[in-house]
């Protein structure tokens, strides 16, 4: 009986953490990422070095930051309402540099905000500081959608 019950217990567990990771991955939000996140779903930059390997099935667009960072806090909703325009088209992802210093330091991280945009096939390119909304749509739609 208490084997049936753990049993129970562990595969309501499973279920509840697999439908917990879906809502955290869904589209039209932005996404927070780990290193261990970050080389499973972007780039394995441990396995395949300066050979820049895109992971993902649409383009992305990557958000470092640190909390503690008042022009990251006022790029925070624009990333928030560019996800939800550009559902299904380009995720988001952000970085927390402060939580994840390798990738701050893989990237060469020195000012934040720093915004990693990544077209489906080719390299990434970096820019920095914070932007208006519309500076960041002519970029995606330039760099991101127009291939």
């Amino acid at each position: 009986m208490k084997r049936f019950i753990f049993g129970i217990l562990f595969l309501a567990g499973t279920i509840g953490l697999v439908s917990a990771q879906k809502n955290d991955t869904s589209e039209g939000k932005v996404i927070y990422l780990t290193t261990a996140e970050f080389k499973k779903l972007i780039y394995d930059y441990e396995k395949d070095g300066d050979n820049w390997v895109y992971k993902g099935k649409i383009p992305a667009i990557i958000d470092f930051y640190a909390d503690w960072c008042r022009p990251c806090k006022m790029v925070a909703p624009i990333m928030e309402e560019l996800a939800k325009e550009y559902k299904g088209r380009v995720v988001i992802y952000k970085v927390n540099t402060d939580k994840e210093k390798d990738l701050a330091s893989i990237f060469q991280i020195r000012s934040i905000p720093s915004i990693l945009y990544i077209p489906r096939s080719g390299k990434p390119t970096m820019d920095t500081g914070a932007k208006s909304k519309e500076s960041y749509k002519q970029v995606i739609e330039k760099t991101l959608l127009s291939k």
